[in-house]
């Protein structure tokens, strides 16, 4: 990754950290205003400042202040004192950046309003991978014991890899040689879930300390935790058009009940080895490691589809029909029990040796890997509710629907079942790795203002592969000699698992519903010697290779314009993309075909990334930034990418259903042409004001395409883009093409942050407070038209008051973002050609902390303090889509220093 990354962050460890990389960009010995940089008053030695919250937005600011580039980030007080005790509240005090959640648990982030798939995240400066990370790094699976400083970076320079064009996030943790003598600190929490209920353990241990008279370093730190959560959703998937049943307004295609429960254990490692025998040479060794084991179980009732013939429209508003009466339907019970086994792994080994006078060489090695091993299987029992229902959206946060009973295993009989399956799911084994050299020299002229020449090469070799599996049994209830499992069923009256207090009982739809009880189905199936193997899934088998190198130089700029000292930074990159995509060739278009042989679909193109960055010191207190670049995103490598053509038939149901989706393997990376400037003001004690602004200029970026054509392999389509079915009715058809945008798109924004301490106001000292806030605005075409930047909320902001003492501290987050649009790449609540809005949001967070002693620290918060949660709308604000409820999480710590 590139020195620069590693450079800023060494600017912001602890006094004593003496590991500055050749070619960083942070230009060193900037004059602090006076008391900006100052030691508190209460220190423990003569190295570690332990003042708290206050101390660490100080040490923050003046990192940001160093270094030339636009970047923002918030620091480590000490060794395992992170100023959070999770990486949502942590990351949400950064200006620009927000956290989304996946049941209720902080796990992607957007920047500048921008979604999770537009960021990139390392550790060290330099790649984790996982081979699960669905639209962007999961941060769920951080922990923030042993974190130093997280650090979004907004503006690059020629070093940094590619692939942020938001920014780029680095988390960075504790080099051993930045603290004097050894520390071994021990942690306890325990977390709670209001939606689950019931205590989870967290216990983590981190020993640090210094050999061979302080010339050797030594750091290890293993954590593992338990945690659970709920999440309770209720949606509308699939819609008809306008002009199917009304000329100008949709109609709901059917109601879904879904509630998910989770359940995790991760272990989380890190170690570094830091060897520095003399102040020109250094070795350093990191290494990551992380274990993820989570259990899902989804439990979902599926109202419909319902047949147009079925639905009559009683109540029209907002080009929507809020009130309908649906005469019959059919009602899939469902229990999808999944297993999710993920692992990553990356290690790092880093050399600084300055050979010679003005000479800095600056080396790393890197390997990472993630791998996941995911499984599902469903049960599914479907049935006729032939009294039918009616439903009400007309008031969105109060959804009414009326049927028959779903408590009561009644309707479960022979004579009213439609179709069942007893097995049916799918396994993925995946894989993602990156192996990566780079070599940087940095030769001091101070020629002119030029402080120094950087030049340097990386080589970095990335690939995703996955194999696809499918374990499938769809019973016929006409055929009972093939599925004789028929006559096993189970009495749902007797052996139903209750889902209660479904949306906490908060809306006129049944709060209790009987499901499924998928693990007896399958018991029962084996028991009677019926098995159900995996098949290879070869249409969904592939693997992609990308080679990069790269080459890069730079002038690192020190010098006077005006009378007014000068940082900056010019260079340029250039990275060349070999990228060879490993497909399947089969005698099908379904899950069944067999391999007939491999297609490799190679790209070749280079790219040419210039960057400029200068920060004009205008006072001792005042500081100008521009920054000029052009960025590269390439295609995603995860779970969630499409690489290959796929053409997939299932009857996991009682109506076939066909998808054909068009593979990624041929697109174009994303660039853009980007410009930023900010005015920052430095005062006081960790004080400060920033205003920024942002322009970006963005080609080739990359849209889904819906579309039904009139007629595919021999049979007669309806031509509906959102409701694509066969003439007669009785297959569901998905067609989909992800195409580059030739058009350019363009992104506007401004950014403003500010931090203060009430101490010069207040009589009782220890108040203050932090907080930021980002508007974006952005071109918009028209969905399945051209790139359309998606999560993407155009004004976020977030507040954190805070008050502190030696012994106590408060703080309380206050956390908005605005609405963003969502199609189906982005959410599965949203069905192929359409989109939903996601509803405005702000989540407040609270945190306690109390130091009895320098030796022991207990903390204690509420996550989701005003149990807000994530709904959206299908047409305006006025109309329902989905509405969802996770709850809070609490949690309790203590820590113990020695």
């Amino acid at each position: 990754m590139a020195t620069s990354c590693v450079a800023a962050i060494a600017a912001i460890t602890p006094a004593d950290a003496q590991t500055v990389p050749a070619g960083g960009a942070v230009a060193a010995d900037v004059a602090v205003p006076a008391g900006a940089g100052a030691q508190s008053d209460e220190t423990v030695g003569p190295d570690i400042t332990v003042t708290g919250f206050r101390e660490s937005l100080r040490s923050a600011a003046d990192a940001k202040r160093r270094d030339i580039r636009i970047s923002d980030g918030i620091t480590a007080e000490d060794i395992g004192k992170f100023p959070a005790q999770n990486i949502t509240e942590a990351i949400q005090r950064i200006a620009g950046v927000q956290m989304s959640n996946i049941n209720g648990r902080g796990s992607t982030i957007s920047i500048r309003g921008l979604g999770a798939q537009y960021a990139r995240t390392t550790i060290n400066g330099q790649t984790f991978a996982s081979a699960d990370f669905k639209d962007g790094f999961r941060y769920d699976i951080i922990q923030t014991d042993l974190a130093s400083a997280i650090q979004v970076i907004k503006s690059p320079t020629a070093d940094m890899d590619t692939g942020g064009l938001s920014g780029t996030v680095n988390i960075d943790t504790v080099k051993p040689l930045g603290y004097k003598g050894p520390h071994f600190i021990l942690g306890v929490k325990g977390y709670d879930s209001d939606y689950r209920g019931g205590v989870t353990p967290k216990v983590s241990g981190a020993y640090v300390n210094q050999f061979a008279g302080g010339t050797l370093g030594v750091m290890v730190n293993v954590g593992f935790q338990k945690l659970r959560d709920r999440g309770d959703y209720l949606f509308i998937k699939n819609w008809y058009d306008p002009g199917v049943l009304l000329p100008d307004a949709y109609v709901p295609g059917n109601l879904r009940f879904r509630r998910i429960d989770r359940d995790t254990e991760q272990l989380m490692a890190s170690g570094a080895i830091q060897w520095q025998p003399t102040s020109n040479f250094e070795v350093l060794l990191q290494g990551e490691y992380s274990k993820d084991h989570t259990t899902y179980d989804t439990r979902q009732l599926v109202f419909g589809r319902w047949a147009t013939s079925a639905v009559t429209v009683n109540h029209v508003a907002n080009r929507v029909a809020d009130k309908i009466s649906i005469s019959d339907f059919n009602v899939d019970n469902n229990d999808q029990p999944e297993l999710r086994n993920l692992a990553s792994q990356a290690y790092t080994g880093t050399i600084n040796w300055e050979p010679a006078e003005g000479w800095k060489i600056h080396g790393v090695g890197h390997y990472t890997q993630g791998d996941a091993h995911l499984y599902e299987w469903a049960s599914i029992d479907e049935v006729h509710f032939a009294g039918g229902g009616t439903l009400d959206i007309s008031d969105p946060s109060n959804v009414k629907f009326n049927t028959q009973s779903v408590t009561s295993g009644a309707p479960y009989t022979t004579a009213n079942r439609t179709w069942f399956a007893f097995l049916d799911g799918a396994t993925h084994i995946q894989s993602a790795k990156d192996t990566a050299g780079q070599l940087d020299v940095t030769r001091d002229i101070g020629w002119h203002g030029v402080k120094a020449l950087v030049f340097g090469a990386k080589y970095h070799h990335e690939s995703f592969q996955t194999d696809a599996y499918r374990h499938d049994r769809d019973g016929d209830v006409s055929d009972r000699v093939t599925y004789p499992e028929y006559a096993y069923i189970p009495d749902l009256a007797t052996t139903g698992v209750p889902v209660t207090n479904f949306l906490g009982n908060a809306m006129g739809v049944p709060g209790t519903f009987l499901s499924v009880n998928a693990p007896l189905w399958q018991s029962v199936l084996a028991q009677h010697g019926i098995t159900v193997p995996d098949t290879r899934d070869w249409p969904n088998t592939y693997r992609v290779d990308r080679y990069i190198p790269s080459v890069y130089g730079m002038l690192n700029i020190d010098g006077d314009l005006g009378g007014k000292r000068l940082r900056g930074n010019i260079g340029v990159r250039y990275e060349h993309t070999h990228q060879n995509v490993t497909t399947s060739i089969t005698n099908g278009t379904d899950s069944s075909a067999t391999l007939i042989g491999q297609e490799h679909v190679v790209q070749d193109y280079g790219n040419v990334l210039p960057s400029a960055s200068f920060a004009l010191d205008l006072t001792p207190k005042l500081v100008a930034r521009v920054a000029l670049a052009k960025v590269l995103v390439r295609p995603l490598l995860n779970s969630q990418t499409q690489m290959a053509d796929t053409i997939s038939t299932s009857t996991s149901s009682s109506r076939p259903s066909v998808s054909v989706a068009q593979g990624e393997s041929r697109l174009k990376p994303l660039t853009a042409n980007q410009a930023d400037i900010s005015l920052e003001y430095y005062y006081g004690a960790g004080n400060s004001i920033s205003l920024a602004g942002f322009y970006k200029a963005v080609k080739n970026g990359t849209f889904t395409q819906f579309y039904c054509p009139t007629s595919y392999n021999g049979v007669a389509l309806n031509g509906q883009t959102t409701n694509c079915q066969s003439a007669d009715l009785r297959t569901d058809y998905s067609f989909s093409r992800v195409l580059n945008d030739s058009s350019t798109i363009h992104i506007k924004g401004v950014e403003f942050s500010a931090s203060q301490n009430f101490d010069p106001f207040l009589p009782l000292k220890g108040f203050g407070a932090t907080g930021n806030i980002t508007y974006v605005d952005a071109d918009s075409p028209a969905a399945g038209t051209g790139f359309h930047l998606r999560d993407l909320s155009k004004l976020t902001w977030n507040l954190t008051p805070y008050w502190e003492n030696e012994m106590f501290s408060v703080r309380f987050s206050v956390n908005h973002r605005s609405s963003y649009q969502q199609d189906a790449a982005d959410s599965f609540f949203v069905n192929g050609g359409e989109i939903h809005t996601v509803r405005a949001r702000t989540q407040m967070d609270l945190a306690l902390g109390f130091t009895p002693t320098k030796f022991l620290s207990f903390t204690g918060g509420i996550i989701n303090l005003n149990n807000t949660h994530e709904d959206a709308y299908q047409t305006t604000e006025d109309t329902f889509q989905l509405a969802s409820r996770t709850g809070r999480t609490f949690y309790l710590s203590a820590t113990a220093r020695f």
